[in-house]
C-alpha cells in the first residue's frame, strides 16, 4: 500500500527460522559437503541413457546425380545418363555403376547409335563433311609426295611397319603427328587444345583442358573452332595470332608468376584481328551449317559456296547467300547468330574494284598480313640428340616436349592418332622462316591474282633405329608446287599502296 513502511522488527513473525551469526558459517559448508559427496563414492559417475544421436550427414542422391551433382543438361537433351553413356543407374559403388560406361558417346564409332535415333539426317551428312574426313588436307600432302588414288578419309591412311619411300613417311608423319585436329581425337594436351570427339568437338563447350558445361549448343562458339583451328592456320588469324617459332629466344615475354602462356602449344604474337572479328561476326556468321555439316557437294543439297562477293557484291533481285541475312531500306543486314547484332554489309564503291575484281581475289589487296612459314623441316628418329633439341623442346605437340625433357627410357614412340596404339620413333620439328609480312602473291588456277603461302614447302628425313640416315630432306619437286592458293582470314582497308600487292611475287625456279 503507497505510504506504509514496514519496520524491520515487524518481518520476524513472517520468516520461517532467523539464521544467527554461527548459522552463516555451517550453511555454506553443508552445501560443499553435498557437492562433493558423488566424487567420494568409487568407480565412474552414472552413465547417461543409451540414446546416440548419429551427426547430420548429407545423403547421396540415388542415381549418377548422387555423385555427378553439378552436371546440368539442357532441355532438349534431358535424358537419364545411361541413355548415352550407359552403365547402372542403380549401381551402389562407382565400379557397379560405371559397368558398361562409355565414356564418349558422341564419337564418330558411336555418334550413329548414341546421336543418330533423334538426328539422323545431321548424322548421315556430317559423316563425309570435310571436318570429319580431312580428305582435302590428306590428300594434297599425299598428292604431293606421290600418292595416286585418292583417300575417302583419314581413316584410309595406310599404316606402315617398314619405311620404303618418301609416301610411306608421309603416311607415317600424317597419322602420328600432323593429325591431333580431328574428331576422332580429343585434341592435344594444351589448355585450349582439348575438346570432346565426334559431335562433341563442335556442339560441348570445353575450355582450360576440360568441359566446361554439358549442354549441348546448336551454334558453336568461336572458341569451340580455335580448339582445332589454331597454330598458323586459318581461325588463328581470324583473332590476329601469329604463332611464335619454336627456337628458345623466342620464349618471350617471361613470367615469374607461375602464369602458362601456352594455352594453344606454342606462344604467339597479336596482330591484326579480321575486320569481320572486330565488327563482331563468328565463325558461323559466314559458315554455315551447311557448310560445316556437310551439305555441300551434296547432290540433292547442293548449295554454292559462299565468297567475298556473296555479300559485298550483293545487289537488289539477287537470291541471299546466308539466312541471317536481310534487306532494310535497299540495305543488305547481316544478323550475327551469336549475339543478335545488325550489321550493314558495306558495298564497294572504289573504282579500283571495277578495274581489278575480275583479275585479282579480293584478300591479295585487303589481306592485312599472313601466314608465310618457309621452310618446314621434320624428322623422324628413334635416338633424338636431347641436349641439342633443348634449344627446340617447344613443338607444338605436348607428347613430343614430354619425351624432349623426360626422355623415356624404352625409347621414344608417337601414338597413332587415329588407331592411339604406341610405335618407336619421335617426329620432331622446326623452321626456317616464319614471317607474316609480304604476302606472296602469284596466278590462281582460276588465272586471278591469289595470295599463296608455302603449304607444302615440307622436308622430310628419317635415321632409323641404327642411326642409319633413310631419307635427307625429301620434299616436293618442283619448287612452285609447294606454294597453294589461300585465303588469309585478316580482311581490312587496302590503305593507299595496294598497287603494290598486285605484282605476282612467287619464288622463281633456280636455273643451274
Amino acid at each position: 500500500m503507497a505510504g506504509t513502511f514496514i519496520k524491520p522488527e515487524d518481518t520476524r513473525s513472517a520468516m520461517p527460522f532467523r539464521l544467527n551469526k554461527k548459522s552463516h558459517v555451517i550453511l555454506p559448508l553443508l552445501c560443499l559437503l553435498v557437492l562433493l559427496l558423488p566424487g567420494c563414492k568409487k568407480g565412474k559417475a552414472p552413465e547417461k541413457p543409451a540414446v546416440q544421436v548419429a551427426p547430420a550427414q548429407g545423403v547421396r542422391k540415388p542415381g549418377c546425380q548422387g555423385c555427378h551433382s553439378t552436371v546440368r543438361l539442357d532441355p532438349n537433351h534431358a535424358l537419364a545418363c545411361t541413355s548415352c553413356h550407359g552403365g547402372n543407374e542403380a549401381g551402389a559403388t562407382q565400379e557397379q555403376a560405371h559397368a558398361g560406361l562409355i565414356r564418349q558417346p558422341a564419337h564418330p564409332d558411336r555418334m550413329q547409335k548414341s546421336c543418330g535415333p533423334c538426328h539422323a539426317k545431321e548424322v548421315a551428312e556430317v559423316a563425309s563433311s570435310l571436318h570429319f574426313t580431312l580428305r582435302k588436307e590428306v590428300n594434297t600432302v599425299r598428292d604431293a609426295f606421290g600418292g595416286k588414288a585418292p583417300l575417302a578419309s583419314l581413316l584410309a591412311i595406310p599404316t606402315r611397319e617398314t619405311i620404303a619411300s618418301p609416301l610411306d613417311l608421309v603416311d607415317d608423319l600424317l597419322r602420328r603427328r600432323c593429325l591431333r585436329c580431328h574428331v576422332y581425337s580429343g585434341g592435344d594436351g594444351y589448355p585450349e587444345t582439348v575438346r570432346g570427339t565426334g559431335c562433341a568437338a563442335c556442339h560441348l563447350a570445353y575450355g582450360n583442358g576440360k568441359m566446361t558445361s554439358h549442354a549441348f549448343s546448336k551454334s558453336p562458339t568461336d572458341s569451340q573452332c580455335l580448339h582445332c583451328h589454331y597454330e598458323n592456320f586459318v581461325g588463328a588469324d581470324y583473332y590476329g595470332r601469329f604463332e611464335q617459332d619454336f627456337n628458345l629466344e623466342y620464349r618471350t615475354p617471361y613470367r615469374t608468376d607461375g602464369t602458362k602462356t601456352r594455352p594453344y602449344g606454342v606462344e604467339f604474337h597479336q596482330l591484326a584481328p579480321d575486320i569481320h572479328q572486330q565488327k563482331g561476326l563468328a565463325c558461323i556468321d559466314c559458315h554455315s551449317g551447311a557448310e560445316l555439316m556437310g551439305k555441300h557437294g551434296v547432290t540433292s543439297q547442293k548449295e554454292k559456296p559462299l565468297t567475298c562477293l556473296s555479300c559485298h557484291g550483293w545487289r537488289p533481285g539477287l537470291p541471299l547467300p546466308l539466312n541471317n541475312l536481310h534487306v532494310e531500306a535497299g540495305h543488305l543486314v547481316l544478323t550475327t547468330r551469336l549475339s543478335g547484332k545488325k550489321i550493314v554489309v558495306p558495298q564497294p564503291v572504289h573504282p579500283a574494284h571495277k578495274q581489278y575484281g575480275n583479275k585479282v581475289d579480293c584478300t591479295v589487296c585487303h589481306s592485312q598480313w599472313t601466314f608465310n612459314d618457309q621452310g618446314t623441316y621434320l624428322l623422324r628418329t628413334e635416338h633424338p640428340d636431347n641436349p641439342a633439341w633443348s634449344m627446340l623442346a617447344v613443338q607444338g605437340s605436348s607428347e613430343v616436349e614430354e619425351q624432349l625433357n623426360n626422355p623415356p627410357p624404352d625409347g621414344p614412340s608417337l601414338r597413332d592418332k587415329i588407331t592411339g596404339v604406341s610405335t618407336p620413333g619421335l617426329w620432331l620439328k622446326g623452321y626456317e622462316l616464319r614471317r607474316w609480312e609480304n604476302p606472296l602473291v602469284g596466278l590462281g588456277p582460276d588465272g586471278k591474282l591469289h595470295i599463296f603461302r608455302p603449304i607444302l614447302d615440307l622436308h622430310l628425313s628419317m635415321v632409323d633405329a641404327d642411326e642409319k640416315v633413310l631419307f635427307d630432306n625429301a620434299d616436293v619437286a618442283p619448287a612452285r608446287r609447294r606454294y597453294l592458293p589461300y585465303t588469309p582470314h585478316t580482311v581490312g582497308k587496302a590503305g593507299v599502296f595496294f598497287s603494290e600487292r598486285l605484282k605476282p611475287n612467287l619464288p622463281l625456279e633456280k636455273k643451274p
